[in-house]
């Protein structure tokens, strides 16, 4: 009895530990992911299977040196730019960040309603978009940073729901196995165009600007906050590894599911949601398409706070204004009026006329083709000694972090040459 009380303890003791990693792991896996994913299954099968142990390492190390930034600077990355780089460098990481996060923002909206629609299909999408809209700026504007993140924390859950599909079914475990761990690269613009957007919704700018001014906000709520030391990194990394191992878990299993459920079955497109839920079918029938339901909304109420609280931050930076999901409205004007801005604008895209699926998979393309600029940017400042002192990037982490910016870079060149190429 003693046993199952320690056991209890040291894993509630572990949970309450985690924080900003696990909630940036989850909103890792977006809409705009599980759309990305569910298409790289459908399309090409167990083909890209092997991004999942690709990617882990190299989102984990950008990840853990974005937190180490907002730890060791007590600002987040804009902030950091601002004071200590040439103000052109603050506007092009404006120029690329700001169009794929209000597009993300859009994207995951219109995913949600989207699955609003197929639970009841006699109200329109738009309906539910705008009422989760409306939802989400209350929720973001009315709850202290501490009830949001606990909240989010919670949501997290809904993630498991991906990890139970694939064992329903009957599976060639050689080649789940050689497909993990044997590269597979088809040299057309489509498959080129999944693999960057793979990448894109794995290694996601938005991440960056999030992990490190969260960190802030968390130290603010802690008495040792003006102390960084190892063990308060090792603890951050630790969070930080915890959320990228779901996230890529996630990943790895939606990508498993399709390419098992909707590949084989031959589905090779995905146009709609009602397409992507019937990977879900083999676990609850007819209530498959309530799970699936239940991970985009849950997705995409962890995201949207994190989406629009990291424009927000990069704004409410560079111009110097109050900021903090820790401060309450009137305190803060200007930081929830952007995260407002950005709700709207986001809920706008709705109205363009591209398909919610089409919208969630062109914006993990833009962050593919955004995310080597940020990329480099965050290597320069974690390896800046008068910025970090003795808190640069180890050898390990430098090389994680060069070969992400190598492999986003090739991929990204490659996307634009086929583009170009083949017209």
């Amino acid at each position: 009895m003693i046993k199952k009380k320690n056991f209890s303890s040291k894993l509630l003791s572990s949970w309450k530990k985690l924080g900003p990693g696990l909630v940036t792991g989850a909103s890792d896996d977006d809409p705009s992911g599980i759309a990305t994913y569910s298409q790289a299954g459908a399309a090409y099968g167990l083909s890209t299977l092997w991004t999942a142990l690709i990617a882990f390492p190299l989102m984990a190390s950008i990840q853990q040196m974005c937190a180490r930034i907002g730890l060791v600077t007590s600002q987040g990355l804009t902030g950091t730019l601002k004071k200590h780089y040439p103000r052109p460098m603050l506007y092009i990481l404006l120029l690329f960040s700001f169009p794929a996060i209000v597009m993300n923002i859009g994207a995951d909206i219109a995913g949600m309603g989207a699955v609003g629609n197929l639970l009841f299909p006699s109200i329109d999408a738009n309906y539910f978009s705008v009422v989760f809209t409306i939802i989400l700026l209350g929720l973001i504007i009315y709850l202290p940073y501490q009830k949001i993140a606990s909240v989010l924390k919670y949501l997290c859950i809904v993630m498991l729901v991906y990890f139970v599909v694939p064992f329903l079914y009957k599976q060639n475990f050689f080649e789940i196995i050689k497909a993990t761990f044997i590269p597979t690269i088809k040299f057309d613009k489509n498959f080129i165009a999944i693999l960057v957007g793979i990448l894109g919704t794995t290694i996601s700018p938005y991440l960056f600007f999030w992990q490190a001014s969260v960190e802030v906000e968390e130290m603010k709520n802690k008495k040792n906050h003006l102390i960084v030391n190892k063990k308060i990194i090792d603890d951050v990394n630790q969070d930080v590894d915890f959320g990228m191992t779901v996230s890529g878990f996630v990943m790895y299993f939606i990508i498993l599911t399709t390419g098992t459920v909707l590949f084989k079955g031959g589905i090779h497109q995905i146009d709609t949601v009602e397409q992507a839920a019937m990977a879900l079918k083999p676990l609850a029938g007819n209530l498959a398409y309530l799970l699936f339901a239940i991970g985009v909304i849950g997705t995409g109420l962890i995201a949207i706070p994190v989406l629009s609280g990291s424009i927000s931050y990069i704004i409410t930076e560079t111009f110097g204004w109050e900021q903090g999901l820790d401060k309450k409205f009137h305190e803060a004007k200007p930081f929830y009026v952007i995260i407002a801005i950005s709700l709207i604008l986001g809920l706008s895209l709705n109205y363009i006329g591209i398909t919610p699926i089409q919208s969630l998979i062109y914006t993990a393309i833009l962050y593919g083709l955004t995310a080597p600029v940020l990329i480099a940017i965050i290597l320069h400042i974690s390896n800046n000694k008068k910025i970090m002192g003795k808190n640069v990037n180890s050898r390990i982490s430098n090389i994680l972090g060069f070969a992400a910016l190598i492999i986003m870079t090739v991929a990204a060149i490659a996307l634009i040459y086929l583009q170009i190429s083949e017209k």
